[in-house]
């Protein structure tokens, strides 16, 4: 602003001596019209520096703020990673205990568990919900690991919903291992991406326990789990372990490359198994650091 009053003055000065030179009214609207286009092309520098000024202000707060979401990705990303580790690694009553202590720790796992099924190109449960769909409503639903409840959310069913904190009025926190429910009452249990734990033969069992006769058992899992050849586990292997459990295979889907779809029913007439059953390891699905 400064310089713009020096260079009015200046203007203004050699206007008056050209005026005294020469007080012809042609030049004196020659140079009127000169001071008009300089003060002109002025204000148009000033208006550029000043947009170019607030641009590049624009620009480093954008630049910060996109760092700032970086970071904060990069450090929620690296809480889900250790609390998955965590969850394949305890019981089912370890990482019920685990959450008691800080329940705020579970919202912190499903934020980045839904991040990673953002990438994925079909999600498992909305499988299983169509599936229940083409069945009849009347059919008693247990959710076993349900998360934000999304299957009761989206079904006619009267659906039972656990997980380890009830972050939704409908889920009901407990050991998945020791459900609240009584034998015999449901006629589909769910295990969709909730095969967790070092103890899930237990969940299974708990399953067949809770299960009328030829009730249906879903099972969705991560593929890579069930790749002998990555260090997963043989699925037929798997099977025959489900089976000895009281179950019956009745369909396999591997179709999708993220994910397997296991379908069994609960046998009619139960036979005492008195041999040990021979779980295969199924392999933790562990995330990179990216």
């Amino acid at each position: 602003m400064e310089g713009k009053r020096s260079k009015k003055r200046k203007r203004a000065k050699r206007l008056k001596f050209q005026k005294e030179k020469d007080n012809s009214p042609a030049v004196e609207e020659i140079d009127e019209r000169k001071e008009e286009e300089e003060e002109e092309e002025e204000e148009e520098e000033e208006s550029s520096d000043c947009a170019f000024a607030k641009r590049t202000k624009s620009q480093g707060l954008s630049k910060s703020s996109t760092f700032l979401e970086k970071m904060k990705a990069k450090l929620s990303g690296g809480h889900f990673r250790m609390l998955n580790e965590k969850l394949y690694t305890c019981t089912g009553k370890e990482a019920l205990e685990y959450f008691k202590e800080d329940p705020q720790l579970f919202n912190v796992y499903h934020a980045g568990y839904q991040e990673q099924m953002s990438h994925w190109p079909e999600q498992p449960v909305n499988i299983i919900i169509e599936w229940l769909k083409d069945h009849s409503p009347s059919l008693v639903v247990a959710d076993f690991g349900c998360g934000d409840a999304r299957l009761a959310k989206n079904v006619k069913n009267k659906v039972f919903s656990f997980d380890l904190v009830a972050n939704d009025p409908s889920v009901i926190a407990c050991d998945m291992s020791k459900t609240p429910l009584d034998s015999s009452v449901i006629d589909v249990a769910v295990f969709c991406l909730s095969l967790m734990g070092t103890n899930l033969a237990s969940f299974l069992k708990e399953a067949h326990r809770v299960l009328k006769p030829c009730g249906w058992l879903l099972i969705a899992e991560v593929k890579s789990r069930f790749d002998p050849n990555t260090g997963g586990a043989d699925p037929k292997k798997f099977s025959k372990a489900v089976c000895e459990l009281g179950f019956t295979s009745v369909f396999k889907d591997f179709s999708n490359k993220m994910f397997i779809l296991l379908y069994f029913k609960k046998k009619d007439k139960q036979t005492l198994n008195r041999k040990e059953i021979e779980w295969p390891q199924l392999k933790p699905c562990l995330y990179k650091r990216r």
